[in-house]
């Protein structure tokens, strides 16, 4: 069993189950990898930093310089800086612009009669532009913002890729590191963009430095977009798995908050996250051994029975729904309110405007390239007014 295959990754969930059900830790088979797979595990690793480390340079050879890889105080001091320039006002701020980029996408899906690819024509650019925006770039950066995003986020192969694959996503990123640095530098922000509060804001008389800057803004580029997009792609999937539920949601569309979260739950945009054991640690009747690469996974989190009643039941209602998509303690994501909402305005959206959505044929859809994240990469539509 590869738990890594495309045909696993478009349903991974019966595989978690059986994993679980077998021990909720285990260690993958012919590699130094240890996979957390119940809710309590996973929450554990998520929070418990004594433990679990946030820094898993040691155990990879490979220095990540972002937030989401650092412990504290480092992670503490940077995390209450950025928080100046990031906060929940400016996200909420947002909201009209989030509206209007999303009713221009749908205009232009329906200009052309309906027929898309719902990932490259509307989940992709909805967060692209907003953060593009958000920084000050103007919308000619798309293009180049969602490449280095890509690059970003297709650093995951290095983890568990093939060694062609690490060596290619390794220069990839390079390359894309060299010219987000160039372009941040040569960037004129204005007087209230993200980047100016970035540089703006200090913490005990500290301030970001340039670097620090550029590592936050490629974190916010690569998990602002990629986690939205996939929720987005992967409520149109859910729904149209379970029609009962979708027509439920146009009935009363009160609902779609509360299915956003259940959409976190059920299909989570981000599987896994990257923990290292600092010692050895008992869990879940194993012995995770000191300097060990963990993969606390998220995805089987959010289908623990132990912690979710029927967990497999898509329900656009569902309440307590305590997931832990955006992860848990003190590397909650940042960027959560601010995915929440583009995802609400996107599924209100489309639900508004078209009364049918589709599948533009039966194909499997491929899977997103890396392996810690969940949703597809192409997914044609037919939407009808």
């Amino acid at each position: 069993m590869n738990p890594f295959s495309d045909e696993m990754r478009r349903d991974p969930y019966p595989t978690y189950a059986t994993f679980r059900r077998a021990s909720p830790v285990m260690q993958l088979p012919g590699a130094p990898i240890w996979m957390v797979l119940d809710y309590d595990g996973v929450r554990r690793a998520l929070h418990d930093a004594e433990c679990f480390s946030s820094n898993v340079s040691p155990t990879r050879g490979l220095r990540f310089e972002w937030l989401l890889f650092m412990d504290p105080p480092r992670h503490t001091h940077l995390r209450a800086i950025v928080s100046k320039a990031f906060t929940p006002r400016s996200v909420a701020a947002l909201e009209p612009r989030i509206r209007a980029i999303s009713g221009e996408l749908l205009d232009a899906i329906a200009a052309k009669g309906g027929a898309c690819d719902l990932v490259r024509d509307f989940a992709t650019p909805l967060p692209m532009r907003v953060i593009a925006e958000m920084l000050g770039a103007p919308p000619s950066d798309a293009a180049r913002l969602t490449r280095w995003s890509e690059a970003i986020i297709d650093l995951g192969l290095t983890i568990m890729g093939t060694p062609e694959e690490s060596a290619a996503a390794s220069a990839a990123f390079l390359a894309a590191d060299a010219e987000m640095a160039a372009w941040l530098d040569a960037l004129a922000p204005g007087a209230d963009d993200l980047i100016a509060r970035l540089r703006a804001a200090e913490v005990d008389g500290d301030r970001l430095r340039p670097d620090e800057i550029l590592r936050f803004v490629q974190l916010l580029l690569a998990a602002g977009t990629e986690t939205t997009t996939n929720l987005i792609d992967n409520a149109v999937l859910a729904l149209l798995e379970h029609p009962a539920e979708l027509a439920r949601l146009r009935a009363d569309p009160a609902l779609v908050p509360s299915a956003i979260e259940e959409v976190l739950r059920y299909r989570s945009p981000a599987q896994a996250m990257f923990r290292a054991t600092t010692r050895d640690v008992e869990l879940g009747g194993r012995t995770i051994p000191a300097g060990a690469f963990v993969l606390a996974m998220i995805g089987a989190a959010n289908r623990d029975p132990a912690a979710f009643a029927e967990p497999d039941r898509f329900d656009v209602a569902r309440d307590p729904n305590p997931h832990l998509a955006f992860g848990h303690g003190m590397h909650y994501c940042l960027g959560a309110p601010l995915s929440r909402l583009e995802g609400r305005i996107a599924l209100a959206d489309l639900l508004a405007r078209f009364g049918r959505i589709a599948r533009a044929d039966d194909a499997p859809w491929p899977p997103r390239r890396a392996f810690h994240v969940h949703g597809p990469t192409r997914l044609p539509m037919q939407l009808d007014q």
